[in-house]
C-alpha cells in the first residue's frame, strides 16, 4: 500500500456483524478490511450452525449488506422463517462476504492492535499515528497491517464461561474438560453419533440462558423417542425457579424466544428435567462407576451425571487488546457508556436503548468493540443491535455524527420484567409482563432452537 493510499478501517471478525460493519463502510465510500481467522466467513456461526436462531431473516439481514448484495442477483430468503445457523451462513453470510470480494482476508488471526510506534503507555503524538494490526496467517507466518480505525467484532464464542460460580474453572472442571465429560456448546442432537451418546443418559446443563433451554428441550424431544428411553436431564441454576425464570413466553416480542422458554418450562414439568436450584458449584468429582458429580460450595452434591453441559454464557477475548487504551465497566468488561443500559443486575425488560459511536467509543480514538464482544459478559445480544451500532460506527467514521447519533432501531421487549441480578431472592421476582402481547407462536410450531449471533472467527449467545 502506498503512502499515498488511504489506510482501510481495520474490522476484526468475518461474522453476522463483521460483515454488515464492512457493508455500511463500503457504502459510506470507506475502504473495509476484514480480518477473520478462519478459512470461510462466519467460521463460529458454522460451529452452531445446527441451532435455529429465535429472530426471523427480516432481524438478520443489515439493510446495507441486502443493498451490497442485490446487484449479485441475491433472493433474500422469506422475511418470517427462521433460519439455523446453516442456512444463515450459507444463505446471506457468505454470499455477503463474497460480495465484498478481497475486502476479506481468510487465515489472518490478530494477535495484537497498537498504535504504530506507540505501546499503551505513550501520549507524544498518539492521536496522529495509526494503528498496527499484528497478524499471524494460515501458515504460520507473520504480518503488520495499518489502518485508520479499528472495528473489533470477532465476539465471545471462543471463550465460554467456566462452571465453577466464581468466574474460574470448578475443581476437576480442567481435566474433565479435556477428557470431553465436561463441554460448553449445544450438543447437535440430530447427528446420529451425538445422539446416541446422549440417549438414555443424564445429563447435567448447568445455566439458565437460551443455550440452556434448547439443551433441556432437545434432551426432552430425545427422551421422547424410542432410542431415547431412559434419557434425562439435571437442570443446574443458581438462582430459585419462578414463571420468570422461563422467560417472557406468549409476552416476548420475539415469539420463538418465547416459545423457546416454554418449551424448557415443559421439559421440567414433563419429568425430563429435574431442577436444581440455588447451587454454586465449586467442584466437579468422579465416583466410583466414573460418573460425575457436582459438589456446590454449600457442600451439597448432585445426583451422578454421565455429562455435564456448561451453558453460562461466554465473555470477550481482551488479550490483543492490551496495548491500546479501553474504557470498561469493571463488572461486565463492556465499554463503559454503555455498561448501564445492559447491566443484567439493574436493567428491566430486557431491552436496550439503541446506540452506537457514543456509548462505543473509548479512550483509544478510533477503536469500538462491536457486536457481541462490545456487551463483554452481558447477556441477551441480538443481531439487530449489533447491524444497529456498525451502522452508527460507519456513520461517525465517515464524518456524519447527526447520522451517527440518529436512532434507528426499536428493540423487541422480552416480556420480563426485573433485572437478572434481583432474581437470587424468589421475593423478589416479577412474573407480570411489560406491554402487550405481540403475535403468538404455538410451542409446537415454533422453532425447535433459539441462539442469536456471536461473531467472528472466535459468536453465540441468547
Amino acid at each position: 500500500m502506498s503512502e499515498t493510499t488511504p489506510l482501510p478501517v481495520a474490522v476484526i471478525g468475518a461474522g453476522p456483524v463483521g460483515l454488515a460493519a464492512a457493508a455500511h463502510l463500503v457504502e459510506r465510500g470507506l475502504e473495509p478490511l476484514v480480518l477473520e481467522a478462519g478459512p470461510t466467513a462466519a467460521t463460529a456461526v458454522r460451529s452452531w450452525g445446527h441451532v435455529r436462531l429465535f429472530s426471523t431473516w427480516s432481524e438478520l439481514v443489515a439493510p446495507a449488506a441486502g443493498k451490497l448484495l442485490a446487484p449479485t442477483g441475491w433472493t433474500p430468503p422469506p422475511a418470517g422463517d427462521y433460519p439455523t445457523g446453516a442456512q444463515w451462513v450459507v444463505d446471506y453470510l457468505q454470499p455477503l462476504a463474497d460480495a465484498l470480494g478481497e475486502r476479506v482476508r481468510y487465515g489472518a488471526t490478530v494477535t495484537g492492535v497498537a498504535r504504530a510506534g506507540r505501546d499503551r503507555v505513550v501520549d507524544a503524538g498518539r492521536a496522529d499515528q495509526p494503528f498496527t494490526l499484528h497478524l499471524t496467517t494460515a501458515d504460520g507466518g507473520e504480518e503488520r497491517v495499518r489502518a485508520r480505525a479499528v472495528i473489533d467484532a470477532s465476539g465471545t464464542w471462543a471463550t465460554p464461561n467456566p462452571l465453577g460460580t466464581d468466574g474460574l474453572p470448578a475443581v476437576g472442571e480442567r481435566a474433565l474438560a479435556a477428557r470431553g465429560r465436561v463441554s460448553y456448546r449445544v450438543p447437535d442432537l440430530h447427528d446420529p453419533a451425538v445422539r446416541a451418546a446422549f440417549a438414555g443418559r443424564r445429563t447435567a446443563v448447568v445455566g439458565t440462558g437460551a443455550s440452556a433451554f434448547t439443551a433441556l428441550a432437545g434432551l426432552a424431544e430425545l427422551a421422547r423417542t424410542g432410542e431415547g428411553a431412559g434419557t434425562s436431564a439435571l437442570w443446574v441454576s443458581r438462582r430459585g425457579v419462578s414463571g420468570a425464570t422461563f422467560g417472557g413466553g406468549t409476552a416476548d416480542q420475539l415469539p420463538a424466544r418465547g416459545a423457546l422458554g416454554l418449551a424448557a418450562k415443559a421439559a421440567v414439568e414433563a419429568g425430563h428435567a429435574r431442577a436444581v436450584t440455588g447451587f454454586r458449584t465449586a467442584a466437579v468429582e468422579r465416583d466410583a462407576e466414573d460418573r460425575l458429580i457436582l459438589v456446590g460450595e454449600d457442600g451439597r452434591r448432585t445426583e451422578p451425571v454421565d455429562h455435564v453441559l456448561v451453558l453460562t454464557g461466554l465473555r470477550p477475548d481482551l488479550s490483543f487488546l492490551s496495548e491500546v487504551r479501553l474504557g470498561l465497566n469493571e463488572r461486565l468488561s463492556a465499554p463503559t457508556a454503555l455498561a448501564p443500559l445492559i447491566d443484567p443486575n439493574v436493567h428491566s425488560c430486557g431491552t436496550v436503548y439503541p446506540h452506537g459511536f457514543d456509548e462505543l467509543s473509548h479512550p483509544e480514538a478510533g477503536l469500538f468493540l462491536a457486536g457481541m464482544k462490545s456487551y463483554g459478559r452481558a447477556p441477551t445480544f441480538l443481531a439487530m443491535t449489533g447491524y444497529e451500532q456498525v451502522r452508527s460506527l460507519a456513520a461517525a467514521l465517515a464524518g456524519d455524527l447527526a447520522a451517527a447519533r440518529r436512532v434507528e432501531l426499536t428493540l423487541p421487549e422480552t416480556g420480563v420484567c426485573g433485572g437478572a441480578g434481583l432474581f437470587d431472592t424468589p421475593a423478589q421476582q416479577q412474573e407480570s409482563g411489560c406491554r402487550a402481547a405481540p403475535r403468538l407462536v404455538p410451542l409446537t410450531a415454533a422453532p425447535a432452537a433459539g441462539k442469536e449471533p456471536s461473531e467472528g472467527g472466535g459468536c453465540c449467545g441468547g
